[in-house]
C-alpha cells in the first residue's frame, strides 16, 4: 500500500472530507495543558468538511465557552482566504523555463494528466504551477468534488461557536504559511508530487482512512499514514512544514502559558502527533499535559 505523505497528506489532515463512515462515537483527540494559573486546550483541525458530520468533542465546547482567547494557524475569515489565493498565485507560479510536466518523469506526467481530467483542472494551468501549488490545487479540488466546504470545517465552526468576548489570535501570517511550502527545494517538491500522484491513483482509500483516523483519535495510525513517510521521502519538506513551524508555534504558546487564563488552540492535526508534536514538546518542557 502506497501511503500519502507530504503536502498531500498534510492537506488531507487539514482539508479532508468525511467520505468514510465515521466511528459510532466521534472523539477526535483533545489535549489540555496546565500550569499553576493557565489552562490551554489543543485540538487538531480539518479545515474543510461536509455538512452533517458530528465531530465536536464536548471537552472542546466546554473549553471554548470559558476561553479568554482562541488561537488558529491563520486569521479565520474570507479576507484570509482571499489573501491566500492572491499570494498562492504569486508564489506558486513557475518562472520562465520548463513547465511542470517537463520537470516530471514520464509516468508522473501521465498521472498528472489523468488526475487533471478527472477533477476538471485545466492541464495548461497546472503546467505553469510549482509542484507544491499543483499538489494543493489537485487535493483541494478533489475535496470540493466530494462535497466539503470551508464553512463546515473546524476553524469556521469553532470560530462561529466562540463567545463574542473571546480574543482571536493567529500563530502565523498567510505569507509565513505559504513561504513554508514555497521554500522547499524543487527536487523535494517534485518528489512529493510524484509520490502522491501515484498514491492518489493507486490508493484512493487513503482519503477515507485519514478521515477515520482523525475521527477516532488513532494517533499512532495518523503518524504512520502521514508523518513517518514524509520524513523518509521528503526530509526537507518535513523539516519546514512540521518541525520548524511547530518550534515557532511552541514559543508563542509558551509565552501565553507564562500569563494566566484559559486558551483554546486549533491547528492542523498533523502538528499534534509524534515526538515533535506540540503536546510532546510541551510535556518535554515540564508542562502538565492531559491527553493521549
Amino acid at each position: 500500500m502506497r501511503r500519502l505523505h507530504g503536502l498531500c497528506a498534510l492537506i488531507l489532515l487539514a482539508l479532508s472530507t468525511a467520505c468514510a463512515p465515521p466511528p459510532a462515537k466521534a472523539e477526535p483527540a483533545v489535549w489540555i495543558v496546565r500550569d499553576h494559573d493557565s489552562e490551554m486546550l489543543l485540538f487538531g483541525s480539518v479545515h474543510l468538511l461536509p455538512p452533517g458530520l458530528d465531530w465536536r468533542p464536548q471537552t472542546l465546547d466546554d473549553a471554548l465557552a470559558d476561553a479568554d482567547d482562541l488561537w488558529f494557524e491563520l486569521p479565520v475569515g474570507p479576507a484570509t482566504d482571499q489573501e491566500a489565493g492572491r499570494l498562492a498565485m504569486r508564489l506558486g507560479v513557475l518562472p520562465p523555463g520548463p513547465g511542470l510536466y517537463e520537470r516530471l518523469p514520464e509516468e508522473s506526467r501521465l498521472r498528472l494528466g489523468r488526475l487533471a481530467v478527472k477533477y476538471g483542472v485545466p492541464p495548461n494551468m497546472l503546467d505553469q504551477l510549482k509542484p507544491w501549488f499543483a499538489e494543493v490545487l489537485l487535493v483541494t479540488t478533489m475535496v470540493g468534488a466530494r462535497g466539503a466546504d470551508i464553512a463546515h470545517g473546524v476553524e469556521r465552526q469553532v470560530s462561529a461557536a466562540a463567545p463574542p468576548a473571546v480574543r482571536l489570535q493567529a500563530l502565523e501570517s498567510v505569507e509565513d504559511q505559504l513561504a513554508a511550502f514555497d521554500n522547499v527545494p524543487m527536487e523535494e517538491q517534485l518528489a512529493s508530487l510524484a509520490y502522491n500522484l501515484q498514491a492518489m491513483e493507486e490508493d484512493p482509500a487513503a482519503f477515507d482512512r485519514l478521515v477515520s483516523i482523525w475521527m477516532s483519535a488513532d494517533l499512532a495510525a495518523l503518524e504512520a499514514e502521514a508523518v513517518t513517510p514524509l520524513k523518509a521521502v521528503a526530509p526537507a519538506l518535513y523539516e519546514r512544514l512540521i518541525v520548524a513551524r511547530n518550534a515557532a508555534w511552541l514559543a508563542q504558546l509558551q509565552d501565553r502559558l507564562e500569563g494566566s487564563g484559559r486558551t483554546v488552540v486549533v491547528v492542523g492535526a498533523g502538528h499534534l502527533v509524534g515526538e515533535v508534536g506540540l503536546p510532546a514538546r510541551l510535556r518535554a518542557l515540564g508542562y502538565q499535559v492531559e491527553g493521549p
